[in-house]
């Protein structure tokens, strides 16, 4: 039951962190609104720097990266072996990045253009487009940060402190909210502003708080003169498929992003914004938790040849994911309007900007098991060396979704991009499924079997009830900020009761199973 524990653990930061980017939100929708200003930084200042955060802290990086720091250290040389890999790694890491991010921010107008489309529809003014591309370059350098971050974060985790790491993007949030609450500015646009400024404060906060904890733990990374030896050559080879391959539904985010800026009015980037934010409050919460878990734990037992062991981890892996992704899914298709209501109807966001929000919200949702599974089973391949097998599934996701994108946008508006970014997810879910399993590194065991229908059963009975109820809560969710979050813990506490009676009820988890679990912690 350490796979359970150490979700709990990462989990529970995560979901604190996620909270917060929630209260970050709500105060931006207060302050910013839904228009240009907002779309200049949701849709272009900070979709770069938390696509790289995907990529990289929670993705690429991680991925190529984790794996060759065990094998280092379980090798004669134990861990100071592995060290030894990781200052050889920062060399040439430090380096490029600096390299890397100033070409960025010099070439910030014709990323910002592409990223955004050029707001074609919204036909912003010299002065809007050229604020756009401020507000992009005043967050670049938290790219750099956030990558160097993410190395600190790979040693950590390996060490199985993997609290340190969760722990670190909670300082982004504070920074944010400390920003939009101490400093908002009399416009939207000087707030926008003010959030620019804010994420990079974070980003170096986070790097900073990382360092102290590798400090404590005995890590110390001197600089050296970058070599390109076998072993970083390793890294660098891993690292760009595991990009592609990790961050599929970012980069089809990002194309969404752009599509939808290029063809949608103004407020329409805003929307699929928000509603991907509270989409990635369970991803966050379990996919990214057992992704970062998952990868050191498999590749440590298949450097030791415990196959069944690996397998058996996997298994629970998927059902973790599946037993907490479902009834968010169903929540999120039966009372997305009403949580989007009381989280950010507030001052400049209207009543039409909840609804035409909570449509995005509902459309994401449909993915959100694949979303998960992605992160449950790419460590599947990342253990085992392989990391061109999901970037080749990953481009053929990316096609989908541009091609998604292009023929739902005309009929379907704002809803078009989040529909075809779930339909790009579930498919590339299938293929790296179908190849596991065909390979033998992977099938469904008895438990998982009997649980998966159980749960779906669950979770709509759980829906069904959510949606015949939602009403009572309407006039709370409207009110002031205290009786917003008590409806909104109100509607989120029936649903987590319900799905929990109802998965006893229909033999999900049988009260044995429960009593079980207890006893194998009691005994740990």
């Amino acid at each position: 039951m350490k796979l359970v524990r150490a979700l709990g653990s990462v989990g529970g930061l995560t979901l604190a962190s996620r909270i917060l980017a929630l209260v970050r939100d709500s105060l931006a929708a207060r302050y910013v609104g839904a228009g240009f200003a907002s779309d200049a930084f949701n849709g272009v200042a900070f979709r770069l720097p938390n696509m790289f955060r995907a990529l990289f802290a929670e993705g690429a990086f991680s991925a190529a990266f984790i794996p060759l720091f065990n094998r280092k250290a379980a090798g004669e040389g134990g861990l100071p072996a592995g060290y030894d890999f990781a200052q050889r790694a920062l060399a040439v890491l430090l380096p490029v990045l600096i390299l890397f991010t100033g070409i960025l921010i010099a070439a910030a107008w014709p990323i910002t253009w592409a990223l955004s489309g050029g707001f074609s529809r919204q036909n912003p003014t010299p002065e809007q487009f050229a604020f756009a591309v401020m507000l992009s370059r005043i967050t670049l350098p938290y790219l750099a940060l956030i990558s160097l971050a993410s190395l600190l974060g790979g040693i950590l985790n390996s060490l199985d402190k993997f609290w340190v790491n969760a722990a670190a993007p909670i300082l982004l949030n504070l920074s944010m909210i400390a920003g939009l609450w101490l400093f908002h500015g009399a416009d939207e646009y000087e707030t926008a502003r003010v959030q620019a400024i804010s994420v990079t404060v974070g980003g170096a906060l986070q790097l900073a708080w990382l360092m102290l904890a590798c400090r404590r733990a005995g890590v110390s990374l001197k600089l050296r003169r970058p070599k390109f030896d076998a072993d970083v050559k390793e890294l660098l080879r891993l690292i760009v498929p595991a990009a592609a391959g990790a961050g599929a539904s970012q980069i089809n985010l990002l194309i969404s992003t752009a599509l939808s800026g290029w063809l949608l009015a103004s407020g329409s980037i805003t929307y699929i914004y928000y509603a991907d934010r509270l989409n990635q409050l369970p991803l966050g919460l379990i996919g990214i938790g057992l992704g970062t878990i998952l990868l050191p734990t498999v590749s440590r037992m298949l450097s030791r040849g415990q196959e069944a062991e690996a397998m058996e981890t996997q298994n629970r892996g998927i059902e973790l994911a599946l037993f907490l992704t479902l009834p968010a899914t169903v929540a999120f298709l039966t009372v997305a309007e009403p949580i989007v209501r009381g989280l950010f109807q507030y001052g400049r966001f209207t009543a039409e900007d909840a609804m035409r929000c909570g449509w995005a919200l509902s459309a994401f949702s449909i993915g959100l098991p694949s979303y998960v599974l992605v992160k449950v089973l790419t460590p599947g391949y990342y253990a085992r060396g392989d990391t061109k097998t999901p970037v080749r599934y990953a481009m053929l996701s990316i096609l989908v979704n541009i091609v998604g994108n292009i023929a739902m946008i005309p009929t379907l508006g704002h809803i078009g991009p989040p529909l075809a970014t779930a339909l790009a997810s579930t498919i590339n879910v299938a293929m790296l499924y179908r190849t596991l399993v065909k390979r033998g590194h992977f099938h469904a065991d008895a438990g998982l079997r009997r649980r998966l229908p159980r749960l779906a059963v669950a979770a709509i009975l759980m829906g069904a009830a959510l949606l015949a109820g939602e009403h009572l809560l309407d006039p709370w969710l409207t009110g002031a900020m205290v009786q917003r979050y008590v409806a909104l813990c109100l509607l989120v506490g029936a649903g987590v009761a319900l799905y929990g009676l109802a998965s006893v009820a229909v033999g999900a988890y049988r009260l044995s199973d429960i009593k079980a679990l207890i006893r194998r912690k009691s005994a740990t």
